[in-house]
């Protein structure tokens, strides 16, 4: 009795082993993370591509779980609204490149797979805008566009060399790669950034310590709300100033406690900045970069008997809450009315 012949079609769809997550523009950090944890059963192999998407290969979890990729895009969606209300879209394909792409244009069901066939990949990529093209700049596309190159196929029709003199040597290789479909990018465990930081430029190089506590003060407040949203803290602060002569001044220090309150970030830079004892010394940027993050859930709160610091942590959950719902900015330190909150 002779077996059926595997299905070509059947085989090439399994072999588009990459998703692409996508969550909606402007999702909250704590949701962004709560559908990164919907990924851990799933595959161990999941790149974090804040602050809105991820990449999952699930070539070695094919035969654990008995599901195609496919089915396993729809289990991920599933478990994603029903466990953080969030309607992901997905894109199922062979690379990194084609599935980004493909995630940008689900279907009706929010998933849109790209078998790993010649045929089914020039079938989605050829047809759509030039701008569709992962990866490429504004710039780029207006190139092609003026030599008549307005859809992906005719940017993978034309001649390598065409290609390289329009977008340079580099990028007309890559990106005529992956106008045919083509990425050679492997998927890399990663876990989101376990730092961030803020800077600010000044007009002119600053000789004010005053400004120049401001502009310190500035980022710290960024960085602390930014923290709270993301529910982190930090254990180090650096501060990086930026000297007229373009050299680079970097002093860091270790927090007493892991925080993300916006006066014990703002104590510590400041002391930062006073022991460098700088006289006269003209600055032309500084940065804030708090360091080796932890989750906010893993932070001890030590019970405070100064009313007025329980006061400050109110104020400051008031704060944030009032500059989510009215924008960054709309309420700040006194110290810094009349400047741009980012």
């Amino acid at each position: 009795m002779s077996t059926p012949a595997p299905d070509p079609g059947e085989d090439a769809a399994l072999r588009a082993t990459v998703l692409h997550l996508r969550v909606p523009p402007g999702t909250p950090e704590p949701l962004y993370r709560a559908v990164l944890e919907v990924l851990d059963p799933i595959s161990p192999v999941v790149q974090v591509l804040p602050p809105g998407a991820a990449l999952v290969d699930l070539a070695g979890v094919l035969r654990l779980h008995r599901r195609t990729p496919y089915e396993l895009a729809e289990i991920i969606r599933v478990r994603a609204l029903a466990l953080t209300g969030v309607d992901v879209h997905v894109g199922v394909a062979s690379n990194w490149a084609l599935a980004a792409t493909a995630s940008a244009r689900p279907g009706p069901r929010g998933i849109r797979l790209v078998p790993d066939t010649p045929e089914a990949v020039a079938a989605f990529l050829h047809p759509l805008p030039i701008d569709a093209l992962y990866g490429i700049g504004r710039r780029q596309a207006a190139t092609l566009r003026d030599y008549g190159i307005h859809c992906i196929g005719l940017l993978a029709g034309v001649p390598a060399l065409t290609a390289q003199r329009l977008l340079g040597g580099r990028d007309g290789r890559l990106l005529q790669q992956r106008a045919r479909g083509e990425d050679h990018r492997r998927v890399t465990p990663t876990d989101l950034p376990r730092s961030t930081s803020e800077s600010r430029r000044f007009d002119r190089d600053e000789l004010d310590g005053d400004r120049i506590r401001a502009a310190i003060l500035e980022t710290v407040v960024v960085i602390g709300a930014r923290l709270r949203e993301r529910e982190q803290a930090a254990t180090g602060l650096q501060l990086q100033l930026r000297m007229a002569d373009r050299s680079l001044l970097t002093r860091a220090r270790k927090l007493p406690s892991a925080t993300a309150h916006d006066a014990d970030l703002r104590e510590c830079a400041y002391r930062i900045f006073n022991g460098l004892n700088l006289e006269r010394a003209r600055i032309r940027a500084v940065t804030v970069r708090a360091e080796q993050l932890v989750d906010a859930d893993r932070v001890a709160e030590q019970i405070s008997l100064d009313r007025s610091e329980e006061n400050v942590r109110r104020a400051e959950t008031a704060i944030d809450r009032a500059n989510r719902r009215f924008g960054p900015g709309t309420v700040r330190p006194a110290a810094l009315a009349g400047r741009r909150i980012a």
